[in-house]
């Protein structure tokens, strides 16, 4: 069995959820959004929500990175 390094798996502490927020347009979302879409580019995971997602389509169907929108 591993563990982490300095860490108990005893410790009982649960790390609560981040809210979500559009990289895009910074709107937030309290829990998980089944319209909003995830995006990694260069190792950072990046969510959209869905009116971003819907304006830009052609672009993230062309793999083009956010920056590019």
């Amino acid at each position: 069995m591993t563990s982490l390094p300095g860490g108990s798996e005893d410790s009982g502490s649960a790390t609560e959820p981040q809210p979500l927020v559009c990289a895009r347009c910074g709107t937030t979302a309290d829990g998980p959004r089944p319209t909003w879409i995830c995006s990694v580019e260069n190792g950072v995971r990046q969510y959209f929500c869905d009116t971003c997602s819907r304006e830009n389509l052609r672009a993230i169907e062309g793999r083009l990175d956010s920056a590019w929108w």
